[in-house]
């Protein structure tokens, strides 16, 4: 490792248009495990509540690109959900950060996952938010530990906001292209 993180969990989160899981580490960020998986509308709300309770510093939210690196509408998605956890994060007086993380093909690897495990059709639509956050927190853990930095792009709640300048995203979190 390259550097030195703090201490403290981390919470992952892969946002869907209907449901939203949540995912956590533990306290030295080795593991990450499912939470739940939330109904979209009540799911900023409900991440803020676990970074309370966890004493969360970071929150990864999972960025769904194109294999070609190109953010459609989910991204929009994704990063609208980010930029409200932050402004609702924002009013507690804590530094949260929130950090925007690559996610290709997370959901496709959840699904073949849950199949290969023996869950089937709607049994595990039910998890499969879950398995994709808990996914998108796992890697998000895995650059932390080879580079020492945080992966992915800061959320700052204004442009210009010098309390969260702009961050690119660390070494390792931009992923190939597998087509």
């Amino acid at each position: 490792m390259t550097g030195s993180l703090p201490r403290g969990v981390r919470l992952g989160v892969d946002v869907g248009d209907v449901r939203v899981g949540l995912a956590r580490s533990d306290l030295d960020g080795m593991i990450a495990t499912p939470v739940q998986t939330v109904p979209r509308g009540e799911a900023v709300a409900r991440v803020a509540s676990e970074v309370a309770a966890s004493g969360a510093r970071v929150v990864m939210v999972g960025l769904p690109r194109s294999l070609s690196g190109q953010e459609g509408p989910a991204a929009g998605k994704a990063r609208a959900f980010a930029a409200e956890l932050v402004a609702m994060l924002s009013g507690t007086g804590d530094h949260i950060e929130v950090r925007l993380l690559d996610e290709r093909l997370t959901t496709v690897s959840a699904h073949r996952a849950l199949h290969d495990s023996g869950r089937r059709g709607r049994k595990h639509r039910q998890v499969v938010d879950q398995v994709a956050a808990v996914m998108i927190l796992q890697q998000a853990l895995d650059v932390e530990r080879s580079t020492g930095a945080r992966a992915g792009e800061l959320v700052r709640t204004e442009p210009g906001d010098p309390h969260h300048p702009p961050a690119p995203p660390a070494p390792g979190t931009q992923q190939e292209d597998s087509a």
